[in-house]
This record gives C-alpha cells, structure tokens and sequence, in this order.
C-alpha cells in the first residue's frame, strides 16, 4: 500500500485546506506517491489511522498540528500493527516537531519522510475522567499536565479578542500571551494528592504540574529540558508556589529550559503517576498535548518503545 497521508483541514486556522493543492504538489515531488484522507472533526484521525493500519497500511502521515499528531499516533497504537508514524507540520504548536528536529520548511520535512530513519520511541499513557466523568485513556507523545498551562489553554481556545491578527502563528503566540497574563493575574495554586511509582503518596500545592515525554509544549516552552524519548521514563516537573511576580519575571526561562534552576522548581524521573484532588469535589482540569479532555483524578503510565516515527537523519 501506498503511505496515507491524513490532512486536518482545519489546522493553521485552514490554511492546510487552502494550501493543500501546493503542499500535495511539494510532498510528490519531494517525497513521492501517496494517498490522502481529510479529517471531518474531533477524533476522526484516530478513527482513520486504526482503520488504515489494520487493513495493512505501514506508514501514515499526520499533517496537521500536534493534536493532529497526536490522533494519529492514537490511532496507530490502539491498531497494535507494525506501523510507523510520519509527520508533516502544518500547524502553530509544533511542539512534538520540535523534539524530533523536523524541519518546519515544507519541501526539507517531505525530503525527511523519504529519507529519514525509524526510531522505536515511548509515549505515556493517561487514565482520567473525561467530561461525563466517566474513565477513558489516552496516549500522548509530549506534555499532559494540570495547572496554570490547562487554564490559559482553556482561555486560548474560547478567545475570539485576536482575531483581527492575520497570520495565525501569530496570532496564536499573542493569544496564548495574553492568556498568561490574564490567568497568572488571577493566579491560584491547585491543591493535589500525588504519588510517584512505588513511594508514598503526598499531598502538594502546584501552580502547574506536567508530566513530559518529550521536551516542549505551549507553542515552544522547553518544559522539560532534560527529556528523552526513549529512555523508558516520564519527567514530572512541579512549579511550585511561586508568586505572580516571580513568575512573569522568570518567564523567560521557559523557552531556555532553564526554569529547573528556581527553588520553586522541582523536577524527578518516574514510570507511573498518580495524581487526585487533595478535597472531594474539586476539579482540577488536565490538558493532553494541548487538549483539554477532562479532570483529575489521572493516572500516568510510560509505554517504552510503543510507536515507531520516521525521524530525520543525523549527519
């Protein structure tokens, strides 16, 4: 079978759908032949990657954003096939794209497809509450976590105030800006039960709590400096109880990678997490690859070596 190429029309604000006749033209030439299937909403590219992959597919290309990215992945694990996952960035995240090192130059990405080689990588696992509070699972290749980071994307996705800014990448960096400022302003600290593999279980104050298996998320913060994806581990990062000022002082530090540095900052290696509310009723949102899918409580598993992905060779 030809490689499948799954297309989010929606991503980049539609410019993927309005674009598509010259990315499709860029990818032959410098990729090669493909077939390609479009996406009609929420969850259909996990639906169409399985599919694909059970009917013997051994490659499938996700273009769009990481919650494209991030289907697609679901769809090809929960197929339990030998199939390997290409990405082709037409998004604004571009946060998994960022750990891997592919280019965001559309005709060096296709070459990158063709060329590059395929790597076994983890992923980490989340059992939660989804929004019915019934129990669901979900795989994810780069941060889920809980905190200050699900509130502002919270905010990003209900703000319509930047639309007027004509280039989404744009627009979506000063949207998620401006949310920072709003929710930090109001900031409150969420009040948590967590335990780590075998140990004990505490309770901890966080303003933002992630759970990393690659190293960026929010549009390229280096939440997690320090992560391999391949190491058989999950980075859990604790932002501790920090104050407005200090935060927006050392904001900075989160595009460096430097923030682990601050005293308020706590970092550790774990293989399973299990996190509650600290009070019966509270609810506490989570956010999975930039998607907000429901609440604690959440447990995190690292599934080694579970998806292979066609990574750009090292010269």
């Amino acid at each position: 079978m030809l490689p499948l190429i799954i297309v989010n029309p929606k991503s980049a604000s539609g410019a993927t759908r309005d674009n598509w006749s010259s990315i499709a033209s860029d990818l032959r030439t410098h990729f090669g032949p493909f077939q390609v299937a479009f996406t009609k909403g929420p969850g259909d590219g996990i639906d169409l990657a399985r599919r694909s992959a059970e009917e013997g597919r051994r490659f499938i290309i996700a273009c769009g954003g990481d919650g494209t990215i991030n289907e697609i992945a679901n769809g090809i694990i929960e197929s339990g096939t030998d199939c390997e996952l290409g990405i082709f960035p037409s998004g604004t995240g571009g946060d998994f794209r960022r750990t891997l090192g592919i280019p965001t130059e559309l005709r060096e990405a296709a070459r990158t497809l063709r060329e590059g080689r395929t790597e076994a990588i983890d992923v980490g696992k989340i059992t939660y509450l989804n929004h019915n509070g019934e129990s669901e699972s979900r795989y994810f290749l780069n941060v889920s976590s809980f905190g200050l980071a699900a509130s502002i994307i919270e905010r990003v996705k209900g703000s319509t105030s930047l639309k007027w800014l004509p280039l989404d990448t744009v627009r979506g960096r000063a949207s998620f800006a401006l949310s920072t400022l709003q929710e930090v302003a109001g900031l409150a600290t969420a009040n948590v039960r967590v335990k780590l593999d075998n140990g004990d279980e505490h309770p901890l104050s966080t303003v933002n709590f992630c759970i990393a298996n690659a190293r960026y998320f929010g549009g390229g913060m280096m939440i997690a400096p320090d992560a391999k994806i391949a190491d058989g581990f999950l980075d859990v990062i604790n932002i501790g109880d920090i104050n407005t000022a200090k935060i927006l002082l050392n904001a900075y530090t989160l595009y460096r990678g430097s923030h682990l540095s601050l005293k308020e900052v706590k970092d550790t290696l774990a293989k399973r997490i299990e996190a509650h509310p600290l009070n019966e009723g509270d609810e506490v949102h989570i956010e999975v690859d930039g998607e907000l899918l429901g609440r604690l409580p959440a447990v995190y598993e690292v599934v080694p070596k579970a998806l292979k992905v066609r990574v750009p060779n090292v010269k």
